[in-house]
């Protein structure tokens, strides 16, 4: 996949193609759909297809003194959408230029001198242009004068369920609230953190628990308890990963004002400094508390880790993820 950024020039071998358009933070279910609409209009016609995506986040730009608690950062939405074997992923600078950015001006600009679709595919709830004022309908019309398609894709939500359509926010709201289940549902895969290994202040390993540091970007507050994941390295595919024991807090024990996510490796004994690993999100095991004794604490942590294997060993065996895109492309490791 070739990724294009702001300001970058769109490669004359992609243009023609077929663009889903949208801010895609989680690429849940609903998104997936989408993509695969795309896709599939794309392989029907021998055309690339792509997404035509927005960062930062249009909500961080209103509102920079508020962080959106991102759940598919740049790195990792890009990660994604690579998966889905798309061609492209064109990133569009949202400042306070593209902000004022009439519709109209906004297709003629970007979609049809810039990326020169053929086609577009878009959610139903999606507007564009100054002040929001471009709707689906207005994309169909803006296609009918540029002589480009546009399929609308409507909401999406489980068969036969007339409960509100998957949606970004309601997964940020699961997971605040210690409901990974409930998130992977919507999302159709584990919710994972994609970053780099940092180095800690050691006290993990102190207590005979070495683990791996990975900084979060601002925003992110994911129920802070300890969780059973799954950790891979990212340059690596393939089914395989470590079954971990993954901290999400800021170490109430240690009396520390500094939020981290810690991940102790089971049975894994080296360097990870500098790599960048996957961490998936199983399901929580517990609440953050704090503990009167560093010895109370390590036989919690004994408990813990036991539990995330309990943990993993359930999910090899539960295999309803699978059935969608990026949930079967996570088991399989090619994500």
């Amino acid at each position: 996949m070739q990724l294009i950024g702001p300001g970058e020039r769109f490669p004359d071998s992609l243009k023609g193609g077929v663009a889903a358009i949208g801010n895609f933070d989680g690429m849940h279910r609903g998104h997936q759909t989408l993509l695969g609409t795309a896709r599939g209009m794309a392989e029907a016609a021998g055309r690339p297809w792509g997404v035509l995506t927005f960062e930062p986040h249009p909500r961080s730009f209103f509102k920079p003194d508020e962080p959106v608690f991102r759940l598919t950062p740049a790195a990792l939405k890009a990660r994604l959408v690579s998966a889905l074997g798309a061609s492209f992923m064109a990133v569009l600078d949202f400042n306070a230029e593209l902000s004022n950015l009439e519709a109209g001006d906004f297709v003629a600009r970007e979609l049809v001198a810039r990326l020169g679709v053929s086609h577009v595919v878009t959610g139903y709830d999606f507007h564009f242009g100054r002040g929001r004022k471009g709707s689906p309908a207005a994309m169909a019309g803006f296609g009918e004068t540029h002589g480009f398609g546009v399929t609308i894709v409507d909401q999406v939500t489980d068969e036969g369920d007339q409960h509100s359509p998957f949606s970004s926010s309601s997964i940020r709201r699961a997971l605040r609230h210690g409901h990974v289940a409930a998130a992977a549902h919507e999302l159709g895969y584990y919710w994972t953190v994609l970053g780099q290994v940092v180095p800690g202040d050691k006290r993990g390993r102190a207590i005979g628990f070495p683990t791996v540091n990975i900084v979060l970007e601002p925003g992110a507050e994911p129920f802070r308890g300890i969780y059973g994941v799954r950790v891979r390295e990212a340059g690596v595919t393939g089914g395989s990963f470590w079954t971990g024991a993954g901290y999400f807090g800021n170490r109430p024990t240690f009396d520390s004002d500094r939020t981290f996510l810690e991940v102790y490796l089971i049975g894994f004994d080296g360097d990870l400094y500098g790599k960048t690993l996957l961490v998936e999100l199983v399901d929580l095991i517990r609440p953050d508390r704090r503990f009167e004794t560093v010895a109370e604490l390590t036989e919690q942590m004994r408990k813990d880790c036991a539990e995330a294997e309990a943990i993993i060993a359930r999910a090899a065996v539960d295999k309803a993820l699978a059935a969608f895109p990026l949930g079967r492309l996570q088991e399989e490791g090619r994500i």
